[in-house]
């Protein structure tokens, strides 16, 4: 579609139309009304502008947090409101990504939980559009915020078998309680992470994210890249506006170009 530009210079009237690329993308945003499990009724899906059930596409899980709960039809636009989805509605999400001379575009599985998630729901999402997507299953990545955060550190770390099929996770301010054990399976399972956090969180303390990342560097059989995490100076609970900022970077690399650089 086009946008009409009006310019007034004196007396002179410029028209100019110029293509609207966020509207495009988020045209490509669509909401499905499908039960995976007993605790979600429903997704939000986000295609390339080139997909092509011939080609495959890496696959990034977008978990949400506590307040964007619901049935999964009338509720599910609450799942817009933060993150990768907010982005992509208000056309700041970039559309490709160049990593290592590659250009990659992603689909973007988002559901909506009814209740707190548990690992057996998130594992079933992973299934679902891994079957019914055109995923490149060595390029399978989870981030989630918050709630989500910890349901995504609660996947990995229950079953190395699920672990084993993620490539890399981006966990923010995550609501788990860290323990050992799941941290090592987690390091078993060889999964790259990068965690972030503020250091002023007063909803999800920041040391569940100290704890992960502490427990899996330390794992008897340490992952072959060391967890990593980012602790940002400032007070209150939202991390992932500036994790999600595709011009903040560590490195070189934007959490999401840090993910496409690791693969299964």
């Amino acid at each position: 579609m086009k946008r009409r530009t009006i310019f007034l210079f004196g007396s002179f009237l410029f028209i100019l139309f110029v293509s609207s690329s966020s509207e495009g993308i988020s045209q490509r945003l669509e909401a499905k009304t499908v039960t995976i499990d007993t605790n979600c009724n429903g997704f939000y899906q986000y295609l390339p502008k080139d997909y092509n059930k011939h080609k495959k596409y890496p696959l990034l899980i977008f978990l949400h947090g506590v307040g964007e709960l619901g049935n999964g039809s009338s509720d599910l636009p609450k799942v817009r409101r933060n993150g990768i989805l907010k982005m992509i509605q208000d056309g700041t999400f970039p559309d490709s990504f160049v990593v290592n001379g590659e250009e990659y575009r992603f689909i973007i599985f988002a559901p909506q939980f009814i209740h707190w998630p548990w690992p057996k729901t998130t594992q079933a999402i992973v299934d679902y559009a891994v079957k019914h997507y055109a995923v490149d299953k060595k390029r399978i990545y989870i981030t989630g915020l918050s709630m989500g955060g910890g349901a995504l550190w609660e996947c990995i770390g229950n079953s190395k078998k699920y672990g084993k099929k993620v490539a890399a996770v981006v966990p923010i301010c995550g609501a788990s309680l860290a323990d050992s054990i799941k941290a090592q399976t987690i390091a078993r399972a060889n999964v790259a992470v990068w965690a972030t956090h503020n250091e002023g969180d007063r909803t999800v303390t920041v040391e569940f994210t100290h704890k992960y990342i502490r427990y899996i560097n330390s794992a008897p059989v340490p992952p072959r890249e060391e967890a990593r995490e980012t602790i940002f100076s400032v007070q209150g609970h939202d991390a992932w506006s500036k994790t999600y900022d595709p011009f903040f970077k560590e490195n070189g690399l934007n959490v999401y170009e840090w993910m496409l650089s690791h693969h299964r």
